[in-house]
């Protein structure tokens, strides 16, 4: 029998020799994922005439610097931002938490990832000169100075980088100090918010279909970081020797890798289809073959996802079982970088020329043809494919029907007329935004008030009623661990926020609901967002969430962290509707047009002119308030008597189990019924 002394000894050779065969693993890994996307990236590039094209003499040119600098500096602030993504989501929401503070691993996680988005900034900041070489046609050492300032001030491209950077400076900065979940939660939002911009401004903002174009790259970037910097983060973790909660992250990424694949499937597929003007043109263009090459792979990442949840993670509790996954994550993670390699080369190569039919000045404004007269054929056909509100009516109409499945397979009752609320709400949505009213909107004043008013003024009720935060907190299920959070938890604690009791304060609510309008039309602020899709559908979806804040205080029926009079829920009421008449009658007085700098620019032919049009709008804007007061007024009325209800049979129980049956109201009633037989008496 060996000695205790040689038994530990050996026992502490066995412990590092696992934990270098892990490091070993995890740099074999990181080695092949590098030189998979390299040379991706060299391939596509060169296929696709980025670092091929010959100088012509005479005209501006970079350098063989720039040429080579802009992709590989765009493929590292690709891949930092993937892994900054994966390190904070796996701290966050992959490990389980303890009362909102995350564990030591966690942090550590986190701290890497401050690193990590230190990188990206650096990496963004390289970016923005190459790019600015690129754009200029001079070598990067001849755009510091007053060029680069201005780019990066004044040119969209150059904002958004501009942006990145800020945002990835922010995460390295505040990722060394943070320790709780609801801290590095900001943290995922900023980093994620960081990942946007550059898909917004790059060569997918001047193709037709604008919506899909741009919210399709927008999803496919997004669902690609967290998908390959979630699977980066999992498999180093996983690799590790005393890698805690392994089982926890595998599965809980599991789910989340599916979601993520999707989103890919769809962003790619609408960006693919907005660039490509028929489908020969994926097998004779060097644009579409790169496409082809991205869809073959994503097809083999497919498989590969499908083998992990059907075999592998219900495994990986064993040892066996984390050691194979390693190895096929180390495969999956290499074709992701490949793809990633793929996707840099896609943006520096040119797509196909647009059709002669769509190089005309109305279509590169507005990514279609000016429509004909109006009519309700052409308002039933001109469907507006934007995909971002599609996503949304798509994902709020299934996650609502999934927990009225939940609750209904678990024996509990859910209201229909709240069913029938929700669904009322998006298809709302869908009427005005995704079919010709939403294509008339972008050339008509008037059609875009009758947007304006039904999404703050009437689909937000109809939202409000259908009372999805109540069915969310019935429908979610309490977090496995005790003190960790989960859906449910997250959302009770955002319901608890600071944040959420100052927004719904109701002199909050009601001033962004009233004074939003004003600050819109009567500024320039309305001619900028309308001429940039990314305004318009900001500028929509404030509608909607101003008018959801508003109402969901004024007739929701959801936990809030106030509960108001319902007297004072009248006079806000009357109070809005009487601002919102006010700012209808304000757009008729009008001496001249509003946003002449956007609705200028092309010439409606069938219309009546902008003057006219206007004056529409604005009497839309007044009549068509009357409808929200109705209908809120009558549901105001049928929840305040239901609330005198509810507290009249509390009342009661009350009475009943303290044995009083109101003897006080018995003996004044007894009171007054004497009184009324003392003045027959003399009477």
């Amino acid at each position: 029998m060996a000695p205790p002394g040689a038994q530990q000894t050996s026992s502490s050779q066995s412990t590092g020799l696992r934990r270098n065969n892990g490091t070993d693993t995890a740099l074999i890994i990181a080695v092949a994922a590098v030189a998979a996307c390299l040379i991706a990236l060299l391939l596509a590039l060169a296929a696709g005439g980025a670092v091929t094209a010959q100088v012509i003499p005479g005209l501006p040119d970079p350098g063989a610097l720039t040429r080579w600098g802009l992709p590989l500096s765009k493929i590292t602030m690709d891949l930092a931002a993937a892994l900054t993504v994966g390190l904070l989501l796996l701290a966050v929401f992959l490990f389980p938490s303890a009362k909102g503070m995350l564990g030591e691993q966690a942090q550590g996680y986190v701290r890497a990832a401050s690193w990590a988005a230190l990188t990206w900034a650096a990496a963004a900041g390289a970016t923005l000169v190459f790019q600015l070489s690129d754009l200029l046609g001079l070598p990067p050492g001849e755009v510091l100075g007053d060029e680069l300032t201005s780019y990066a001030g004044s040119i969209p491209q150059g904002i958004g980088l501009m942006f990145v950077i800020l945002l990835a400076t922010a995460v390295a900065l505040f990722g060394r100090t943070v320790l709780s979940a609801t801290g590095t939660f900001a943290l995922v939002a900023a980093a994620l918010a960081a990942v946007v911009p550059p898909a917004l401004t790059g060569h997918s903002a001047s193709a037709g279909s604008h919506e899909l174009a741009i919210s399709g790259l927008a999803v496919h970037v997004l669902a690609i970081s967290v998908w390959v910097g979630g699977l980066a983060a999992v498999t180093f973790h996983g690799l590790r020797t005393n890698g805690e909660n392994v089982s926890t992250a595998v599965t809980r990424f599991s789910r989340m890798a599916l979601w993520a694949y999707v989103g890919v499937a769809i962003g790619g597929l609408a960006s693919a289809i907005s660039r490509l003007y028929g489908v020969m043109e994926l097998f004779t263009t060097a644009y579409g073959l790169i496409i082809l090459t991205k869809i073959a792979l994503f097809v083999v990442l497919g498989g590969i996802g499908w083998w992990h949840r059907r075999s592998i993670v219900p495994k990986i509790a064993e040892n066996s079982g984390r050691t194979l996954f390693a190895r096929l994550a180390g495969v999956e993670i290499a074709v992701m970088a490949a793809v990633m390699g793929l996707s840099v080369a896609l943006s520096r190569t040119a797509p196909p020329p647009p059709l002669e039919s769509e190089v005309d000045p109305v279509f590169a404004l507005l990514g279609f043809p000016m429509p004909p007269p109006m009519s309700l054929n052409s308002l039933l056909t001109l469907w507006r494919p934007d995909l971002f509100f599609i996503l949304v009516v798509v994902v709020l109409g299934g996650l609502y029907a999934a927990g009225v499945v939940r609750l209904r397979r678990r024996g509990d009752a859910w209201p229909w007329a709240r069913s029938v609320a929700w669904a009322a709400g998006l298809l709302t949505i869908v009427a005005t935004l995704l079919t010709g009213v939403g294509t008339y909107a972008m050339v008509l004043f008037s059609t875009h008030m009758i947007q304006h008013m039904v999404l703050s003024m009437l689909t937000p009720i109809l939202l409000v009623l259908g009372a999805p935060v109540t069915l969310a907190l019935r429908a979610l299920k309490p977090a496995e661990r005790r003190g960790d959070r989960g859906p449910r938890e997250w959302l009770s604690l955002f319901l608890q926020s600071g944040y959420s009791k100052v927004v719904t304060h109701p002199a909050v609510a009601t001033s962004i609901f009233v004074i939003s309008p004003y600050a819109l039309y009567f500024t320039p602020l309305f001619p900028q967002l309308m001429s940039d899709h990314m305004g318009h559908m900001f500028m929509n979806v404030h509608f909607l969430l101003a008018g959801f804040l508003f109402y969901w205080i004024v007739v929701g029926v959801d936990p809030a962290p106030r509960k108001l009079p319902y007297l004072l829920r009248f006079v806000l009421l009357l109070l809005t509707m009487g601002m919102h008449a006010f700012f209808g009658i304000s757009i008729m007085m009008q001496s001249e047009p509003l946003a002449m700098d956007y609705y200028g620019q092309f010439e409606v032919p069938w219309s009546d002119g902008n003057s006219d049009d206007q004056y529409m709008g604005g009497g839309i804007a007044w009549a068509v308030g009357e409808i929200p007061t109705l209908l809120v007024t009558m549901a105001l009325m049928r929840q305040w008597a239901r609330d005198e209800e509810r507290t009249e049979r509390r009342r009661e129980r009350h009475s009943k189990r303290d044995g009083s049956d109101d003897a006080d109201m018995d003996e004044y009633n007894a009171y007054l019924q004497r009184l009324n037989e003392r003045a027959k008496g003399q009477g």
